[in-house]
């Protein structure tokens, strides 16, 4: 694919993209059979109510904006590797930083509505309770939006998203459909918990210091291969293109490596707001109730095995919260 790219044109910047996309044509073939089998199981387990047409839709949805997200960020990254070979690894972290801001900054208002439609609560008689509960929590919210995931799932969920004025509380119409008034406004003050303890900004900043370690790590790795088998490999120097798989897996590995730790903060994270919500409401039952209705939605193990909660779970286990929900003790 490189030496096709080169002798398509030669000007590097159009070589870059002709090359990641053809790249990431191949992960989106050898992706997709996996992909299949898991739409194929949601679907039969009726947890995915999508189409096929929709899922594609979101699939080649999903291919374009991460090609050209990649494109931007292995242009980028590329022309530093060849102008500061010994350094690059940093000033990539450093121009990841204003990066990562951008994108969570225009996530909920560019990259969301691509897969959905978002709008404000239609119920207004419940947005204005549970902006009553945003002004106990000292949130500045005006609205707050559902989004018609009911096309596409019979899953359960809520979230914020963005930063700054771009923040937002979204519901899931599944959760409005299905839940009763008292859950919703549980899930709404978890949802605000994450707003009133910065868990978005703690996250960002927890990424970028695992990135420049990893970035770190990924200079030394990558060197470290070429120099024994590069000559196998194909791969002559590490601001080659043909080295751009390397360093994608040698960071997807780390990543992994990372996620029990990553997972370990979420987890933390969510059990900060659920002591959050339960503070605020104080409704135990409704907690509960919530927590097994998410578990029935989504078919969610109660309690899975440890490897899998370290190495996958980004909440609590449902019998974990459960159990700190029935244990919990309200601070006058």
């Amino acid at each position: 694919v490189n030496k096709w790219s080169k002798d398509v044109s030669r000007f590097s910047l159009l070589q870059t993209a002709i090359y990641v996309f053809w790249l990431s044509v191949l992960l989106l073939i050898y992706s997709f059979p996996m992909d299949w089998i898991s739409y194929k199981l949601s679907t039969a387990y009726h947890i995915t109510t999508q189409p096929f047409q929709g899922w594609m839709k979101d699939l080649f949805t999903d291919f374009w904006v991460n090609y050209a997200t990649m494109f931007l960020v292995i242009a980028v990254l590329y022309a530093l590797i060849r102008k500061f070979s010994k350094r690059w690894w940093l000033y990539a972290w450093l121009v990841s930083i204003p990066f990562t801001l951008f994108l969570t900054f225009i996530q909920p208002v560019v990259i969301d509505p691509l897969y959905n439609d978002f709008y404000p609560l239609k119920n207004k008689e419940l947005e204005t309770k549970i902006l009553h509960l945003a002004d106990e929590a000292h949130i500045p919210a005006k609205h707050v939006y559902e989004v018609n995931m009911s096309e596409k799932t019979n899953s359960l969920n809520a979230y914020v998203t963005g930063i700054g004025s771009n923040s937002r509380i979204v519901l899931w119409d599944t959760t409005l459909n299905k839940l009763t008034e008292r859950e919703i406004l549980f899930i709404m003050a978890h949802e605000m918990g994450h707003y009133v303890k910065k868990h978005i900004y703690v996250g960002i900043a927890s990424a970028l210091v695992l990135s420049i370690v990893g970035l770190w790590l990924t200079k030394h790795l990558a060197r470290f291969v070429i120099k024994r088998w590069g000559k196998a490999l194909k791969i002559t120097s590490l601001s080659d293109l043909n080295s751009l798989p390397l360093i994608l897996l040698l960071f997807s590995v780390l990543t992994f490596a990372v996620s029990p730790l990553t997972n370990m903060q979420s987890r933390h994270h969510e059990l900060q707001s659920d002591t959050y919500a339960m503070d605020l409401t104080g409704d135990k039952q409704a907690a509960i109730k919530t927590f097994q209705d998410l578990t029935k939605s989504g078919l969610s193990q109660v309690n899975p095995p440890y490897l899998v909660k370290i190495f996958r779970y980004g909440h609590p286990t449902i019998l974990e919260r459960i159990s700190f929900v029935e244990k919990y003790e309200r601070n006058e």
